[in-house]
C-alpha cells in the first residue's frame, strides 16, 4: 500500500485568482526517496502540508489525500504526530524549547512517553546525529545547520513512517548542505523511511532520490526517474526548454546542453567519467586541439574594473559582547562603485555581522570605515520588513513620505510588482506567500528606496532558478547605472556566473579576493561542480554553460 497518495486533488486559498494545486495525482511508496521541484509558487509547500494533518492550508479542496490508506483528516491525532514528520524551511521556526537535548525530549514528552524510553530514544538519535559535542547547549548557540540536524534529529526520535521536508537547506552553506543532504539519504537507506523533499538546490539531492517531481502551475508535470527528467525538460531544441532545465544539476545540463544521447549522469564522479571518455573519443577522432582552442575563448576573464571605492573598511573589530569572542578581526574590504561584489564563507562565521557594521545597524569596537552614498540592506529573514497585511500595500509603505504624487506611487509599485513577478499576489498577506516569494516582495521594497549602495544577505535564498536569472539581470542593470552591490551569499554557482569580484569570509575576516572566475578556479569545495567535473580537461571553464560549450564540438 503506498505511504501517501493524493487522487485528483484541486486547492485553492481564499480569495486567490487561481488554484494552487490543480487535479494533482500522485503517490510515494514505502521508502522511496522523491524530490519535489519547481519554481517559486508552483505550490510545493502546498502540496507537502496537504500530507500533514495539522498543517493542511484552509482553503476549498477537492479530491482525497490518504496516508497508509487512511483519509489524512481523519488520522488520529497521536498518529499522525508520531508517524508524519516535517521539517519546515526555516529551522528557528520549529524550536520550542531552549537546551538541544530538551528539543530533542519535547516531542515524545507531548506523547506521554515513559521516561526510560525517552532517555534510550535521545541517546540513540544524538549519537546517531553526531550531536553528543552539544547535547546540552542553548539552542541560541547553535549554528544553522545544527539547528536544522537538531530538528531533524527532534523528529526522528518518534520514529515516523514518513518524513517530508519543506527547502530544509535555504539557509545553509554549501558544506552543511551537502551533510544534511547526507543525513537524509542515510535515514532513507538504513531505516527504510520514506522522504519527500522540496528544493530548490538539487545538486546533492538530485542523484539520491527514486523520482523526481517537477510542478509547474499547481500541477505535476512530470515525475521520473532523475535520469529521464533532464531529457524531458530539454525539449528539441533551445526554445524548447523548460524554465527548470536551469535548475537541474549543472552534470545534467552539461550532458544536455552539448548536446549528449543516452542515460545522463547524476554525480560529479560520473560526470568526470563520461568527460573522460567524451575527450579519448575525441582524440581518437583527432578533434582534440579544436576543443582546447574553444575552452580558452569561452573563459576570458573580465577586464579589471578601476573604478573609485565606496566602501572602504579598515582594521575592523567588532564582538557582541565583552566575555564573547571577536566576530569581525581585523577586517579589511574595499568595494568599488559600479561593482558587485559577493562575500562567501560558511554558517557564523560573521558575515551577516558585517553587513550590519557598514549599514549602521552596530558599530565596531575599532578600526574606521567610510561610504560614500545611500546605503540599504535587505536582511537574511525578509519577514523583518514586513509591516502591512498586502503585499501592494507593503510596497507603498516604502514610498510614504516621499513627495512623489499618489500616482506615481502607485505606478512605481505596479512595476515594482511586475519586475518581480508578484503582480498576481498583489492582495495577498505576505505571510501566505512562499519563501521565494517573501524574498521577491522584500527585494522590491528595498530596490524602491533607490539606494547608491545596496546590501543582500543572502539574496537568492528560496529562489527559483528561473527567477535567479531575472534577478541577476535586475542587479546587473543597478551596476550599469552606477550602483554598488555587497552581497553575502552560499549560491556558488550563482557568485560563479554573475558577480564582478568574490572574497572568502573566514575567521572573521576577508581571507582571500578575485575575479570571480579566477576565485572559484582554485577551490575545492568552493567552487562550481561544472569546475569540478572539467578542470582536468577544461581548467578556465566554471560555468555549465562553459564546460557545454567546450564538450559541445567531441560529441
Amino acid at each position: 500500500m503506498e505511504t501517501i497518495r493524493f487522487s485528483n486533488v484541486t486547492f485553492s486559498y481564499p480569495l486567490a485568482e487561481a488554484p494552487a494545486l490543480r487535479e494533482v495525482d500522485f503517490s510515494a511508496q514505502p521508502s522511496e526517496f522523491i524530490v519535489v521541484c519547481g519554481k517559486s509558487g508552483c505550490g510545493k509547500t502546498t502540496l507537502l502540508r496537504h500530507m500533514k494533518k495539522n498543517l493542511v492550508p484552509y482553503g476549498r479542496f477537492e479530491g482525497s489525500v490518504t496516508y497508509d490508506g487512511e483519509d489524512i483528516q481523519k488520522l488520529d491525532d497521536r498518529r499522525s504526530a508520531s508517524e508524519i514528520g516535517f521539517v519546515q524551511q526555516d529551522p528557528d521556526n520549529q524550536i520550542v524549547t531552549d537546551k538541544v537535548w530538551h528539543e530533542m525530549a519535547f516531542g515524545l514528552e507531548s506523547l506521554g512517553v515513559d521516561p526510560q524510553t525517552i532517555r534510550r530514544r535521545v541517546a540513540e538519535m544524538a549519537s546517531f546525529f553526531d550531536i553528543q559535542t552539544w547535547f546540552r547547549k542553548d539552542v541560541s548557540q547553535l549554528s544553522g545547520g545544527q539547528k536544522q540536524m537538531l530538528n531533524l534529529a527532534s523528529i526522528m526520535v518518534m520514529q515516523p513512517k514518513l518524513l517530508i521536508l519543506d527547502e530544509p537547506t535555504s539557509q545553509l552553506d554549501p558544506i552543511a548542505a551537502g551533510d544534511f543532504f547526507r543525513t537524509i539519504h542515510r535515514i532513507n537507506r538504513e531505516l527504510g523511511i520514506t522522504v519527500i523533499i522540496s528544493e530548490h538546490r538539487l545538486e546533492d539531492v538530485f542523484a539520491m532520490a527514486d523520482k523526481v517531481c517537477v510542478m509547474d502551475q499547481g500541477r505535476i508535470l512530470v515525475c521520473d526517474a532523475p535520469e529521464r527528467i533532464g531529457a524531458f525538460l530539454t525539449g528539441e531544441t533551445e526554445a524548447d526548454r523548460h524554465p527548470m532545465f536551469y535548475g537541474l544539476p549543472s552534470v545534467t545540463k552539461i550532458f544536455h546542453g552539448a548536446g549528449a544521447r543516452g542515460k545522463a549522469p547524476l554525480t560529479v564522479r560520473e560526470g568526470r567519467l563520461w568527460l573522460e571518455e567524451t575527450v579519448q573519443a575525441a582524440k581518437e577522432r583527432a578533434a582534440g586541439p579544436a576543443a582546447e582552442e574553444k575552452t580558452e575563448s569561452a573563459a576570458a576573464d573580465q577586464e579589471e574594473k578601476a573604478a573609485p571605492a565606496v566602501i572602504r573598511a579598515k582594521d575592523l573589530w567588532f564582538r557582541y559582547d565583552k566575555k564573547s569572542q571577536d566576530v569581525l578581526r581585523d577586517l579589511q574590504l574595499e568595494v568599488r562603485k559600479g561593482e558587485w561584489m559577493a562575500v562567501l564563507g560558511g554558517n557564523g562565521v560573521g558575515k551577516s555581522t558585517m553587513l550590519k557594521v557598514i549599514c549602521g545597524m552596530i558599530k565596531p569596537q575599532r578600526g574606521s570605515l567610510t561610504e560614500e552614498g545611500r546605503i540599504v540592506m535587505l536582511p537574511q529573514n525578509p519577514k523583518a520588513l514586513f509591516t502591512e497585511i498586502e503585499v501592494e500595500d507593503e510596497l507603498l509603505e516604502v514610498l510614504h513620505g516621499s513627495s512623489l504624487s499618489d500616482e506615481e506611487k502607485v505606478r512605481r509599485v505596479t512595476e515594482m510588482m511586475k519586475l518581480l513577478g508578484i503582480d498576481h499576489l498583489s492582495h495577498s498577506h505576505p505571510y501566505d506567500l512562499s519563501g521565494g516569494e517573501e524574498q521577491r516582495l522584500a527585494l522590491g521594497k528595498v530596490l524602491l528606496l533607490d539606494p547608491d549602495i545596496l546590501l543582500l544577505d543572502e539574496p537568492t535564498k528560496g529562489l527559483d532558478p528561473f527567477f535567479k536569472v531575472t534577478l541577476a539581470g535586475i542587479l546587473r542593470k543597478l551596476c550599469q547605472q552606477g550602483q554598488t552591490i555587497l552581497m553575502v551569499s552560499h549560491d556558488i554557482e550563482f557568485c560563479a556566473e554573475y558577480v564582478d569580484r568574490c572574497a572568502m569570509f573566514f575567521d572573521g575576516g576577508i581571507t582571500s579576493v578575485g575575479e570571480a572566475k579566477e576565485f572559484f578556479r582554485g577551490n575545492h569545495f568552493y567552487t562550481t561542480t561544472a569546475n569540478r567535473i572539467a578542470r582536468d580537461h577544461f581548467p578556465d571553464a566554471i560555468t555549465w554553460e562553459e564546460v557545454a560549450a567546450c564538450v559541445r564540438p567531441l560529441i
